[in-house]
């Protein structure tokens, strides 16, 4: 499996969700239908948090959280 960076601005949705499902939940707790989308390929977090509204630096760390560390 590829290593990606979840602070790459061009990373696929598809992607982090295949290198840390856990962060599925972080989606969901903030009501983004993301995870398992077929448009996942083709959005990136930035794409996701301008369709739901979503201040993108407040969102973003609590995907860095949930993943265990402050700085991914």
């Amino acid at each position: 499996m590829a290593h990606h960076d979840l602070e790459d601005p061009n990373l696929p949705l598809s992607d982090l969700f295949m290198s840390w499902p856990h962060l599925a939940t972080v989606f969901l707790l903030y009501r983004v239908l993301c995870p398992e989308c077929p448009i996942a390929p083709f959005h990136t977090i930035t794409d996701a948090c301008g369709e739901y509204r979503l201040e993108e630096s407040e969102f973003r760390a609590a995907l860095r959280y949930q993943a265990g560390s402050e700085n991914v």
